[in-house]
């Protein structure tokens, strides 16, 4: 794909919607990094039903910690692999208390070295949180990419470098989010929604769903 369409693609998308965001309910970045930590292998949305009740009571890691783990567990009972998420979110909580002073840090390698933070996880807080133009490549943003032919990679490693260096800067900050959206709702693993997609005709992939 050459650098006319990729710009035409993300003019579309911005025009379509100029303020994207995550669907992730939260209220400071520390209540963002649980809700990210939660949804590995989950949906936004069983995530905000399951934190809306916890983030009443949990603003601050030092909440969390006060809340402990069985108490978080009655919270997030109904996502996907809560034990391990549990472990992982008071192990984090206590570093970030005893490391950062309970803030969460806008550094990378910080963010990794948190319990349950990898580095889409990191991408995603580093982004939304702190407005930084990283990408974060889940299966959607994977998909959309290889799919559409903006940045087409065997890992989601090589998806990542090649789209921070094909999309325009102008664009990079909001990027994820679009490309995020775009792959849940329209450009789906079964059954592209090809004939409703703003960007169908700069589309590169060769089996459009056009019926």
């Amino acid at each position: 794909m050459n650098r006319r369409k990729r710009q035409e693609i993300f003019e579309r998308l911005r025009a379509a919607n100029p303020y994207p965001t995550t669907e992730l309910e939260y209220g400071n970045p520390f209540q963002l990094l649980v809700a990210v930590v939660l949804s590995a292998q989950s949906t936004d949305a069983g995530v905000n039903k399951a934190t809306r009740s916890l983030f009443r009571k949990v603003k601050t890691p030092e909440d969390m910690l006060e809340l402990g783990e069985e108490g978080l567990k009655q919270h997030i009972k109904t996502i996907g692999l809560f034990n391990t998420k549990t472990t992982n979110l008071i192990k984090a909580c206590t570093l970030l208390v005893e490391q950062h002073g309970g803030v969460v840090p806008e550094d990378r390698a910080a963010l990794e070295a948190l319990p349950g933070v990898g580095r889409k996880t990191a991408n995603v807080i580093l982004n939304t949180a702190f407005g930084q133009p990283t990408i974060a490549v889940d299966t959607h943003i994977f998909r959309v990419a290889n799919r559409t032919g903006i940045a087409p990679g065997v890992n989601v490693t090589e998806v990542e470098n090649r789209l921070l260096r094909r999309v325009p800067e102008e664009f990079r900050r909001d990027a994820h989010h679009w490309l995020i959206l775009l792959g849940r709702y329209t450009c789906i693993a079964r059954k592209p929604r090809c004939i409703s997609c703003l960007i169908q005709d700069l589309c590169e992939y060769p089996h459009k769903n056009l019926d």
